[in-house]
């Protein structure tokens, strides 16, 4: 099972509902900026944890709420052999947020006249606090938030993409028709998963095309 390509993006007039993705499709993520940023800690090898493809147990259970921050830490100083402190550790982690357009959350409030719209992002309480922090900063959180019918992190429902359960769950929630609901994700495995639950996905691939770029005839 593959991913669509713009040739086959489905028509308007078939889509309900779209759900997106956050960071990459929406918020700029640089993932190996935390490779440096724990390189220069001493701490060399967080590649081998952690990628946009897959990753170490510890963070499927800092994604899911079933860790805390402050056993996330610790078990990253057992890995690395380090006494670095929180902060530290904290600062390296939060380096992969690179910062997110206005335009982008614009263009969700425009589609939200005509769409339902959602978000639904793995991610965990650390990056929340912080993306949620730039956010506010740049443009006032209530302005990203109110952009969707519901913003969906995974730390807080317990459940993840890519698996399929995750996207029929939302698709319970909020009463979808998978068939006409839209999921966009910049990672393929997540993609595909939506595929599996019965939903159209698209595959945002961020270095050849903006979100914007991919639904301007979409709010025409």
């Amino acid at each position: 099972m593959g991913e669509m390509n713009v040739k086959n993006f489905p028509s308007p007039q078939d889509i309900d509902t779209v759900i997106f993705d956050f960071g990459g499709v929406l918020f700029d993520i640089d993932y190996d900026a935390p490779v440096h940023a724990f390189a220069e800690l001493g701490l060399g090898d967080f590649k081998s944890l952690y990628t946009q493809a897959a990753q170490n147990p510890l963070f499927d259970l800092l994604e899911t709420g079933k860790i805390s921050d402050a056993d996330f830490y610790e078990e990253l100083r057992k890995h690395f052999g380090s006494e670095l402190n929180d902060a530290r550790l904290e600062a390296a982690w939060n380096s992969i947020l690179t910062g997110i357009p206005k335009e982008r959350v614009e263009l969700i409030h425009e589609l939200k006249a005509k769409k339902r719209t959602l978000l639904l992002s793995n991610t965990n309480a650390i990056h929340v606090r912080a993306f949620e922090k730039m956010m506010d900063q740049q443009f006032g959180l209530e302005y990203f938030r109110s952009a969707f019918e519901k913003v969906h992190y995974s730390n807080e429902i317990g459940i993840k993409k890519p698996d399929p359960r995750t996207f029929l769950a939302l698709c319970d929630w909020h009463d979808l028709n998978p068939a006409r609901t839209l999921f966009i994700d910049d990672s393929v495995q997540h993609v595909e998963g939506a595929l599996k639950a019965g939903l159209k996905a698209y595959h945002l691939e961020v270095q050849k095309e903006d979100i914007r770029d991919v639904l301007a005839s979409w709010i025409q």
